[in-house]
């Protein structure tokens, strides 16, 4: 057993231990602060950039103490070195960030070398896109789409009702009176003309120019030769795998002929099923022309000098014109030109006629379009929404003449709606041959080929200049692989 002498040296302290620091615990943590501040300075002092002194990196240490720099902006001042064209310069970085008493250079006695200064990028706008594709063939069993959407037309009609509570009536057009508008009369001349021009331009290089028609189908083919695609539909179409039989084109295969019936007052009662047979038909544009204010001996119209009175939204009177003198014959704004006869056509002699002639073409083609899209919004003009049907005036007719998909159920009417430009002037889309020179076309290649409305194509290929609102259709910026192995290579 141990004696007593050992109880009396056991004690509760540690072994090695003990129960006061030798040294004072502020002072030992000022040391410990001193140390880790001179760690870090000599760490700066190492990865410097050479450009900055030692007093620089204690002036930042102090700043990172204190708190007034932060450690992002140290790695920006020391550790990460600027790119700059001028090396020289480089200091102005560190001076500008952690001391604000020291001011920077001024920019402006800063001259910079010639071959320094900032250039603007040259940045190239084109309103035209580089690639549209054509319009979509509709089947024969869609209705076509309103050119402004029916819940559209219900919102605006509704915001207008609420807005005209309080306002003055808004005057009716002249044409809803009756009455024409003068200062169109003019363009439509204009318009009657371009069209004549536009006919005997395009028979005359229809001769220079080859333009080919499928027997079976409603396809044509401006070129040397009809294209390789298979995309008859015609009849016989399964027998034939597809392909066309090629003849030659007429001018009713370029330029759609769409008929409507002549109004002597547009303003009258609606055509009846009955009297489809008794009123002439006459071209849509030369129609929309003659209510717009040409005068044709052959197709006379009421024209009136005071507007209508209206009884109700669908009955109305005259106004008296008694008390006006006797209407005196005005004499035409322009001359009414005349079609040339198809055994008078002369094909152009040499290839700068050829040329003066197609871009005259274009020019007649170009304002047709312009014009009667002007004169349509002045005087309405209607399409059916099943088949090509288009009558020109407020309403349309009821003849009961529509073969289109499930007629049947409408009892042969028409499902009128506001008709487009595309309507009154359907545009025959063919496809456009890069090179008329060159390799013909390949059916491998289809979908790098373009298309153009027939009318640009024979000009184009006759020598004119391409205009710009067909060159994304046209695909005229796409580059055509020379092979089929090429052409599978294109992502």
């Amino acid at each position: 057993m141990p004696g007593p002498d050992q109880a009396s040296n056991n004690t509760t302290e540690v072994l090695g231990q003990t129960k006061k620091l030798p040294k004072c615990p502020i002072k030992m943590a000022l040391g410990g602060a001193v140390a880790i501040t001179g760690l870090g300075y000599l760490v700066l002092c190492t990865k410097k950039k050479p450009e900055a002194s030692v007093l620089d990196v204690a002036k930042v240490t102090a700043g990172v103490r204190s708190g007034q720099v932060r450690s992002g902006q140290v790695m920006e001042l020391l550790l990460s070195p600027k790119p700059t064209i001028y090396p020289s310069l480089r200091s102005l970085h560190i001076l500008e960030n952690y001391n604000t008493c020291i001011k920077p250079l001024s920019k402006s006695r800063l001259r910079l070398p010639k071959f320094h200064q900032p250039t603007t990028a040259l940045v190239v706008r084109c309103s035209q896109p580089q690639n549209v594709d054509w319009p979509r063939n509709y089947s024969k069993k869609e209705k076509k789409p309103f050119p402004i959407p029916i819940v559209e037309l219900r919102r605006a009609a509704r915001a207008r009702k609420k807005n005209a509570s309080n306002q003055p009536h808004t005057p009716c057009p002249p044409p809803k009176k009756g009455l024409t508008v003068k200062t169109l009369i003019p363009l439509a001349y204009d318009v009657l003309n371009a069209r004549t021009t536009l006919i005997n331009n395009l028979r005359r290089l229809m001769k220079v120019v080859p333009v080919h028609a499928c027997g079976w189908c409603n396809e044509i083919h401006v070129g040397p030769e009809g294209h390789p695609f298979r995309s008859c539909k015609g009849k016989n179409t399964t027998i034939r795998k597809g392909h066309h039989e090629w003849t030659q084109a007429t001018i009713e295969d370029v330029l759609i002929p769409v008929e409507a019936y002549h109004l002597f007052d547009r303003l009258g009662k609606r055509i009846r099923h009955d009297e489809r047979f008794t009123i002439p038909r006459i071209p849509a544009v030369v129609e929309l022309c003659i209510q717009a204010g040409v005068e044709l001996p052959e197709y006379p119209t009421k024209r009136r000098r005071k507007p209508i009175i209206r009884l109700n939204r669908s009955e109305f009177i005259d106004a008296d014109e008694s008390d006006l003198p006797d209407p005196v014959p005005e004499v035409p704004p322009r001359t009414i030109l005349a079609e040339i006869p198809f055994m008078d056509i002369i094909p152009p002699e040499n290839e700068d006629e050829r040329i003066i002639l197609a871009d005259q073409t274009i020019e007649a083609w170009e304002q047709m379009k312009k014009g009667c899209k002007r004169l349509s919004s002045m005087y309405p003009v209607r399409v059916c929404g099943y088949c090509p049907e288009v009558h020109v005036g407020p309403t349309g007719h009821k003849a009961q003449n529509c073969g289109a998909h499930k007629h049947q159920q409408r009892n042969g009417q028409h499902g009128w709606q506001a008709a487009v430009l595309n309507d009154l002037i359907p545009p025959r889309y063919v496809w456009h041959v890069p090179d008329v020179n060159g390799a013909p076309m390949e059916r491998e290649l289809r979908n790098f080929y373009g298309k153009a409305p027939a009318v640009v194509e024979i000009c184009v290929q006759a020598g004119a200049a391409v205009p710009d609102e067909y060159r994304a259709t046209m695909r005229l910026d796409i580059g055509i692989p020379s092979n089929l192995k090429e052409a599978e290579m294109v992502v």
